[in-house]
C-alpha cells in the first residue's frame, strides 16, 4: 500500500444518461460515444499513474470490465459533496495520507498532471485543477479534516472553486493549483478538445440540422 491514493469517480456508461447537455444537439447515440472514450480516456491514464493506489467509486453499479484489479466502490450519498466527502473519508479510514479525487470525463486528463498533483500535496494543504466553467476537474487534500469542502457548496456552478477557495483561505490553510481545462458538456467544448476531431462527423451533422 502507497501513502497516496487516487480516487476516481465514475458515472456509469448507461445510454441516455451521461452527457445530457450535449445529447440535446448530437443525439443519445453519439453523446454516449464521446462518454465511452472519455471513459476509457480516464481508465488508461490512472491506471499509468505511478505514485499512487488507485480506487473507483462508480455511480450505479461495479464494471468489472474496467479499471482491472483496483478496488471498486459504489458511490455513496445524496448530493455530489456527500458523495465525495464519504469516499475520501473512507481512503483516509484505509490510512492514506495524500488522496487525490478525479472525475471520468476530461479529455486532456493526463497521469502526469495527477502525478504532480500528489507531489504537490507534500507542500500544500490542497490540491485543484480549476475547471473553465468554475468548478474543477481535480481535487485533493492531505489532511483528514480536509473534507469540509465538500460541505454546503454550490455544486455545478461557476462560483463552486472561488468559494472553496475563499473557504480554505479564511481556515488558513494552503492550495496549489494547476492548470486549467476544460470537461465537455456542449458541442462547442467537445469541437475544440483533443477528441474533437474523432467526434468531427457528429458536430458537423448537428449543425447543418
Amino acid at each position: 500500500m502507497l501513502k497516496n491514493l487516487l480516487i476516481v469517480f465514475a458515472k456509469n456508461k448507461l445510454f441516455g444518461k451521461v452527457k445530457t447537455r450535449l445529447a440535446k444537439t448530437i443525439g443519445d447515440d453519439a453523446a454516449f460515444e464521446v462518454y465511452e472514450a472519455l471513459y476509457h480516456i480516464t481508465e488508461h491514464e490512472s491506471c499509468a499513474v505511478t505514485n499512487a493506489d488507485i480506487h473507483v467509486h462508480y455511480s450505479h453499479f461495479i464494471d468489472e470490465e474496467a479499471w482491472l484489479n483496483c478496488p471498486k466502490h459504489i458511490q455513496e450519498g445524496e448530493t455530489l459533496g456527500d458523495r465525495m466527502k464519504n469516499a475520501f473519508e473512507t481512503g483516509f479510514q484505509l490510512g492514506y495520507s495524500n488522496i487525490i479525487g478525479i472525475g471520468a470525463d476530461l479529455p486532456e486528463i493526463r497521469h502526469e498532471l495527477i502525478e504532480k498533483g500528489f507531489d504537490a500535496l507534500n507542500d500544500s494543504d490542497f490540491v485543484f485543477g480549476p475547471a473553465e466553467d468554475g468548478g474543477y476537474y481535480m481535487v485533493g487534500m492531505s489532511k483528514a479534516d480536509g473534507k469540509y469542502i465538500f460541505e454546503d457548496k454550490p455544486w455545478s456552478t461557476t462560483e463552486l472553486l472561488r468559494i472553496t477557495k475563499a473557504e480554505i483561505s479564511g481556515k488558513g490553510d494552503s492550495i496549489h493549483l494547476f492548470e486549467t481545462l476544460n470537461d465537455i458538456d456542449t458541442i462547442e467544448d467537445l469541437e475544440k478538445s483533443t477528441i474533437g476531431e474523432q467526434f468531427k462527423v457528429y458536430t458537423s451533422k448537428a449543425k447543418t440540422n
